[in-house]
């Protein structure tokens, strides 16, 4: 009903608001033929989203837009540093069943590098811990190691979002197209002439 009573047609089914609607619609009938699928139910939650357009809140998606676009940005710097944090992991985990070998707990190197991931992201579960002076050392290192690592992608992220912000809220004069208007600028402040027409 949606489709046939929108303007555009088949802008609405390409829509951000389509999208959502085929999500939250087609595991109902999925449910119909696959056993099993009613599990899927849950993504008509997705329809929670069209409370930003009944409340307004449409503006927001343009905040959403600038988030994905620094997202995009800096995927390449965050695809190095995870190459990097997944390195030192590899490593970590590595010497610390060295230090502390299959007796205190350490079975494997792939154990040790679960343990390296879960002490580096700050989650501490618990379940594993060094036993050995030197292994409670190593793993003090890695704790506050683990609190840069956390710090470096948020550091990446909120640059590109402060460039993509600058970018998308320059003001352009239609006349003399020079940047760097303040966003209430009605007029250019080069060449006097009306920026907003």
């Amino acid at each position: 009903m949606r489709i046939i009573s929108a303007k555009k047609s088949f802008g609405y089914i390409f829509s951000f608001y389509g999208v959502i609607d085929v999500l939250a619609i087609l595991p109902t009938y999925l449910s119909l033929v696959i056993a099993g699928s009613q599990y899927f139910l849950v993504i008509r939650i997705l329809r929670l989203l069209r409370v930003f357009r009944i409340l307004k809140l449409t503006h927001m998606i343009r905040q959403a837009t600038i988030l994905r676009r620094a997202l995009i940005a800096s995927r390449g710097k965050i695809a190095v540093f995870l190459f990097a944090v997944l390195t030192l992991i590899v490593i970590i985990g590595a010497v610390m069943y060295v230090i502390e070998g299959p007796e205190n707990g350490f079975t494997s190197i792939p154990f040790s590098m679960y343990w390296a991931i879960v002490t580096m992201t700050t989650v501490g579960y618990g379940d594993i811990s060094p036993q050995t002076t030197i292994g409670q050392i190593f793993a003090s290192i890695v704790m506050i190691m683990g609190y840069a690592i956390i710090a470096v992608p948020t550091g990446i992220v909120s640059v590109e979002i402060a460039d993509v912000t600058k970018k998308s809220s320059a003001q352009v004069c239609p006349n003399c197209f020079k940047e760097g208007h303040d966003l209430d600028a009605k007029y250019c402040k080069y060449c006097g002439s009306s920026i907003n027409e």
